[in-house]
């Protein structure tokens, strides 16, 4: 233990005995002070005692993550462009739910080790019960923003840390997060954190009243401010109404400023009448809304005390439903009525099903969507699906393969050219493929093979909604929804500076994990949809049954449709399956291949080549078996083989297994 915690300990311990606070903690604020008498009287922590940070498993992760998944897809832009402001001083960025669980993360995966430990990342549970004083666990508490740097905390093991942050509160008054920013160490005194504070306060703003925006789209909302001139971009109090002029919602300025009227102090804000709130009735918003003058539309507060400026936005014409089919946070999805693209993608699974159901939640939303899983689990599937149950469908599915492509084309094939623009560019304009997506989806798979050179470039397409052409000037407006796929980790691709961490955080709006054939309950139904009405004998589904399907549902399509290709009277028996199955082996790779550590290490940057040649010789040159046993792209292999210098023999008679030769440009 150093002698800053030895001292920290001793200042803290002083402070419990006292009661109200020692001399040596005089310099740290009431706030502190009082929470560190919490820790020990209430919480029953021991000063003495210091503790890792607690991050919690996945599964319960998931579990917190699933009970506010739509607010976490409205608060994900403005978690992106706060990162943006301060990622560059070593800051991280948390959203955290009311109990203190970290729900969102955005910080330097390169440094993510310290993070982890820190407790500075996704799962860490920052409960003022848990980890004593700091910067989450006190606002919750108080439901004050606020910053603990340093020394303020109880844990001696925090006291590296300065950690910003400001309540997220819903539009009842009750807090539903905590945004935070932090830092693993500073030199500077606390004061050097003001401007941190406010900027925490502005984005946990926008983000509350983002999330109110969204909940009352269907009712009347009423937008006030002291002053008009951002009284319609940035207002300061919302409000929302029922059809019968009565206060539904709140934002927290709000709350602050209506409880303090006289004749609602102590009384409940929501089911006020309008008439309560301010001088006005319900028949006299239609003079407050946007087709008037700014200026023109001033109202005072209830008992004349403040004038404040105001613009009514009325419900949409269309018919609502009922508000008790809406939801806290909009429309809620009936998961015996989901959209049939996304029900036709599982046959009962329960793991699968979750995923489903959060997908069905935001088909029609902005964010962009990540989806993981092992080769062949069906990623592009699910993309399709999703993009057949949005509004988008009758626009343009685009799929690009990031791995399949040369890397010398891909930035035409993208982007798009003008004529003449490169060497070997044509005479005539190029639409790349994104401006091909517009109005509809475009759909990245292998995205962690894209090169790092074009990602800045992709991600000022996401941030911008505009694409420049090569040789162009002027940017083209795209609108396009962003699906993408990687059977990779992309955390370990930014970790080892291969893959953009801003980017990833882009792509990252929301995550889904596919889960391999193997370890799905529905194999059976899979098989039934794929035999095309033919007849399965029981011992052939018993086969079937038994394999570990490495190549996950791609591997099954192929093998049922080589069983219903060979057998005869329509009935499919053991002796139709592929040789792999009848062996009862998988088709991985035979024993002399490299085990999965070894090919992960050549994989993930490697540059043995003749550990390479050594897989390559174990599945006698099939560039197609190795991928898959890897869970690679075939095309990442190549370009490793052309990098390498390693050569199929196959390679003059075009490969063995179809596959294209190695050519020096990929």
């Amino acid at each position: 233990m150093h002698a800053a915690q030895h001292q920290h300990i001793a200042t803290v311990m002083r402070v419990a005995a006292d009661g109200v606070g020692a001399v040596a903690a005089a310099r740290h604020e009431q706030v502190i002070r009082d929470s560190w008498l919490r820790c020990v009287q209430e919480h029953r922590l021991d000063p003495t005692r210091m503790q890792e940070a607690v991050i919690l498993p996945q599964a319960r992760l998931r579990e917190h993550q699933d009970q506010m998944e739509a607010f976490l897809q409205i608060a994900r832009h403005g978690l992106e462009s706060l990162y943006q402001q301060v990622a560059g001083m070593g800051y991280v960025v948390l959203l955290t739910d009311a109990r203190g669980i970290t729900v969102d993360f955005l910080g330097d995966l390169v440094v993510e080790p310290s993070l982890r430990r820190a407790g500075l990342y996704l799962g860490a549970d920052w409960s003022e019960h848990r980890a004593g004083t700091c910067g989450v666990g006190t606002c919750i508490r108080t439901g004050q923003a606020l910053t603990v740097h340093l020394d303020d905390h109880f844990d001696a093991t925090h006291i590296p840390l300065t950690c910003t942050a400001a309540p997220v509160f819903d539009a009842t008054g009750q807090l539903s997060a905590v945004l935070d920013i932090s830092m693993l160490s500073s030199d500077q005194p606390k004061s050097s954190q003001h401007l941190a504070l406010q900027l925490v306060k502005v984005y946990a703003q926008h983000v509350e009243n983002a999330q109110f925006l969204q909940r009352f789209r269907q009712d009347w909302v009423l937008r006030l401010s002291p002053a008009p001139q951002f009284l319609d971009v940035n207002p300061d109090f919302l409000l929302a109404l029922d059809a019968g002029g009565r206060l539904i919602g709140h934002n927290r300025r709000a709350q602050l400023l209506l409880q303090e009227l006289p004749a609602l102090r102590g009384r409940p804000l929501i089911g006020q009448p309008l008439s309560a709130l301010l001088e006005a009735r319900p028949e006299d918003l239609g003079r407050f809304v946007a087709a008037r003058p700014a200026d023109q539309r001033a109202v005072m507060l209830a008992g004349g005390e403040r004038l404040l400026f105001m613009l009514a936005s009325p419900p949409p014409v269309a018919v609502r439903a009922p508000a008790a089919a809406r939801g806290l946070s909009g429309s809620e999805p009936d998961r015996r009525s989901l959209p049939a693209p996304l029900a036709a993608l599982s046959g009962g699974d329960a793991r699968l099903d979750r995923q489903i159901e959060r997908a069905a939640r935001l088909v029609n939303s902005p964010v962009s969507l990540l989806v993981t899983g092992e080769t062949g689990s069906g990623k592009e599937y699910f993309a399709k699906a999703v993009h057949a149950a949005s509004a988008r469908s009758a626009r343009p599915f685009v799929a690009v393969n990031c791995a399949a492509i040369p890397e010398g084309l891909i930035e035409s094939e993208l982007f798009g050219h003008l004529p003449g623009s490169f060497t070997g560019a044509g005479p005539r304009a190029k639409r790349g493929l994104i401006q091909a997506a517009h109005g509809g989806t475009l759909f990245l798979d292998e995205i962690g093979d894209m090169p790092r050179a074009l990602q800045a470039r992709l991600l000022r397409v996401l941030a911008e909604r505009e694409v420049l052409p090569i040789g162009a000037s002027q940017p083209v407006a795209v609108d396009i929804r962003v699906i993408a796929a990687t059977h990779c980790p992309l955390e370990a691709l930014v970790r080892e500076g291969r893959f953009r961490d801003d980017l990833y955080y882009r792509l990252n709006g929301a995550h889904f994990q596919l889960p391999p054939l193997r370890e799905r309950s529905d194999l059976d139904t899979m098989i039934d949809r794929l035999l095309d009405g033919r007849a399965l004998e029981p011992e052939a589904r018993a086969l079937l049954r038994a394999h570990r399907w490495p190549g996950n549902l791609r591997e099954l399509a192929n093998a049922l449709a080589y069983a219903r290709s060979v057998c005869s009277d329509g009935v499919i028996q053991s002796a139709d399956l592929p040789d792999a199955l009848l062996a009862g082996a998988p088709t991985a790779a035979p024993d002399s291949a490299p085990d999965a550590a070894a090919a992960a290490a050549t994989l993930q940057g490697g540059d043995d080549a003749e550990a390479l040649r050594q897989a390559l010789r174990a599945v006698h040159w099939n560039v197609s078996a190795l991928a898959r046993q890897w869970g690679c792209a075939r095309m990442t292999l190549y370009r490793r083989m052309a990098r390498l210098g390693v050569r199929s023999p196959n390679a003059q008679d075009g490969g063995g297994d179809g596959d294209p030769p190695v050519t020096p440009e990929l």
